[in-house]
């Protein structure tokens, strides 16, 4: 069983690496989506992401080979609707019932115009054409660059991207599981091709959530691969 799982293991790294091999970026069609790259996400941060900023140098490298860059930011109101804080006797990381659906709650984090919002300090931001800023509404969490968390809401990204006819999405960013995982299926959900660029993210891994959004993502129809030489 362990030789099987291993083959098969390896062949998916083996496909994974020939789709790289033969990714090429173009340059009318295709839009590099970096989420959320800010310093409440990285290591010393409120909701830190284990090794959250090693994106930034992959970011800041394959940034430079695409024509249209844009940004997402998570800017939430102090007192945000999905901080723990604001549910008397919960913790971080249980999930409740929202009007909207399932909700997990968050320690306070990117709260407007504060240094954990800000976008990380050595993120390469020259070629962005667009920032997203998503959860700023107090009744509902965001997680996808698309839409808030009631999958009704929009955040104005997909008209965007018609309108400048950019066909194809490569996400990168923090985290894997949440933000880049809503965004990424969201992309195929409104006919967008979408391809998750593994080395630029990173995952928080609540409870198995990684594997489960990758499994989610591949149901989708999101391509990975693991870097853009």
């Amino acid at each position: 069983m362990f030789l099987k799982e291993r083959e098969n293991e390896c062949r998916a790294q083996r496909d994974a690496f020939n789709r790289e091999l033969r990714m090429q970026i173009r340059p009318h069609d295709d839009l590099l989506l970096i989420i959320d790259v800010q310093n409440d996400f990285c290591p010393g941060g409120a909701l830190a992401v284990n090794d959250g900023d090693a994106v930034v140098p992959v970011i800041n490298r394959i940034s430079e080979r695409f024509g249209h860059v844009a940004l997402t930011q998570d800017w939430h109101p102090a007192g945000h609707s999905s901080f723990a804080s604001s549910h008397p006797g919960s913790a971080p990381f249980v999930t409740i019932a929202m009007p909207y659906g399932p909700q997990t709650l968050w320690p306070d984090h990117c709260v407007q115009a504060t240094a954990g919002a800000a976008l990380h300090p050595q993120l390469s931001t020259v070629r962005a054409e667009l920032m997203i800023r998503k959860g700023f509404r107090p009744e509902i969490d965001s997680y996808s660059a698309f839409y808030e968390n009631d999958r009704r809401t929009p955040t104005g990204l997909a008209g965007y991207l018609r309108e400048r006819v950019l066909t194809r999405i490569f996400l990168a960013g923090l985290a894997t599981d949440y933000c880049v995982y809503y965004s990424a299926v969201d992309a195929c959900r409104l006919g967008f091709e979408a391809v998750v660029i593994e080395s630029g993210c990173r995952a928080i891994d609540l409870a198995g959530s990684l594997a489960a959004a990758w499994t989610g993502m591949q149901d989708a129809g999101v391509q990975r691969i693991v870097d853009l030489a």
